[in-house]
Parts: structure tokens; sequence; C-alpha cells
């Protein structure tokens, strides 16, 4: 009788222990995915800043994955793997030109099934450089009163918010959907609140960058027109939780449009 009790008791013991088991390295994985996530992002904005953009394509999901897309600005969204990574190719790195992004306050949430993931996160950062003076005519409001050898000076602060889904290929986490959405930016020389009042259309221009000598390089024309505007800040307008923080959540499917 007394070995029974104990028979049954030690069996009881191993099921706990292993049920205590698979919970904490279920723990840890999520925990790792998390981590691997952040660190994906963080990667993404070392080489964007760097003006290594091509070394942000191989971070992309797989050419022909489904689902696969990008939003930049209001004109439209990218629904290719070779419209998405278009972004990242053939990008300068003019002479005198600054980007620096830097992200906070991360809300990552990865799936129960541990497939995908989402995040927001917010940013703030510098962007500037020099641009010829007869170039920098057609976009007044956005330099400084003073020439740099003999370039006008564009310096902004700017303010953004991302929200990303990963996927994970492979057994390695990569971005799969991109949505950018940028808040506020002024010049050095003048604060967000009169520069945001008189820069509303700016937001729904294609815009990809100021390449060489300062001249406006614009976006491929977009697969598909925008499901939601983006609305920046405007000093007559109330500020939207846009994006809204991920919340825990079991598959892709119980919450994907």
């Amino acid at each position: 009788m007394t070995d029974t009790v104990d028979t049954t008791s030690l069996e009881a013991e191993v099921a706990r222990l292993r049920e205590e088991l698979a919970a904490t390295t279920l723990l840890a994985r999520r925990a790792a995915d998390r981590g691997e996530v952040e660190n994906l992002m963080g990667r993404y904005m070392f080489l964007h800043n760097a003006f290594q953009d091509e070394r942000i394509i191989p971070l992309w999901v797989k050419e022909g994955t489904p689902g696969i897309r990008a939003q930049y600005t209001n004109a439209g969204v990218y629904t290719t793997w070779e419209s998405v990574t278009r972004y990242h190719r053939g990008r300068p790195s003019p002479v005198g030109k600054l980007i620096l992004h830097t992200t906070t306050t991360p809300v990552i949430e990865v799936a129960g099934d541990g497939e995908t993931a989402r995040g927001v996160w917010l940013m703030a950062g510098t962007e500037s450089g020099l641009t010829d003076p007869k170039v920098a005519e057609e976009f007044p409001d956005m330099y400084s009163p003073k020439e740099v050898l003999g370039k006008k000076v564009w310096a902004h602060w700017v303010w953004c918010k991302y929200a990303i889904d990963f996927l994970k290929q492979d057994g390695e986490w990569r971005i799969w959907r991109f949505r950018c959405y940028e808040l506020a930016r002024a010049p050095f020389e003048e604060n967000w609140v009169s520069f945001g009042e008189k820069n509303q259309g700016a937001f729904d221009l294609d815009l990809m960058y100021f390449g060489d000598d300062g001249k406006p390089v614009f976006m491929p024309p977009a697969d598909e027109p925008v499901r939601d505007t983006n609305h920046p800040y405007s000093p007559a307008t109330v500020q939207q939780l846009q994006p809204v923080p991920p919340e825990p959540y079991a598959t892709i499917t119980d919450i994907d449009e």
C-alpha cells in the first residue's frame, strides 16, 4: 500500500515538473523571440542611418511571401516584394547628409503560435543635408537662412511612429509588413507648431529622400491606394492613438484584416 502511494505521488510530481518545464521552455522561447524581433528593428535602423539600405533587403521576408506590404506616406501601399524592396535600392550617401533616427518605447507581442509578431515604436531623430541653391528655390520653407560651403542647409527635427509585423521564416524573424506614421517635423530654426500648420500637404506626397546635391527623389507609383491615411500633427486637430499598440494574440488569423 505504501509503495502504491509513493509511486502515485512520484508520478504526479513528475507530471507537474513536466508541465512546469514545458511552460518555462515556452516562456523562454517567447522572450528570446521578442529579443530577436527588437534586435531586428534595431539592426534596420542602424543600417538605414548609415545609408546601407541594400543590406536591409535580406531583413525582409523572402520573395514570393504572401501578404508583404509597406506604407511610408499617404501616397499608396506597396504590396509586392519587388516594389517593397525598391525603397532600399540605389539610395545614395550624399556628402554632408546626416540621418539619425532613434527608436524607443517598443511594445512587442509574439503570437501564441510563435509564427508571427507585432510591434510598435516611437522614433525621434534628426535629418540634414546640403542642397544646391538652385534646387532649394523649389522648397524655400525647409531651409536654414545661412549657407554652408556654398550650399543651402536643411536641418530638421523629425518624429515618427512605426507599426511592423514580423514573420518567422526558416527559424529567423523577418520584416513582413511595415507602416511608418510621420508625426511631425520642423526645421532647426522653426517650431513644429507653425511648421505643422503649413506643411500638412507634404504628408500626402511620395517623397522618398533627398539625394545627390539635395535633389528630391520620389517614390515609384504605389501598387494600391492606402486603406487609411496618416494624420500628422496639426495645431488644429486632436491627437489620435495611431497605431494602436498590439495586444496578446494566439495567431495572426485571429486579428488580421
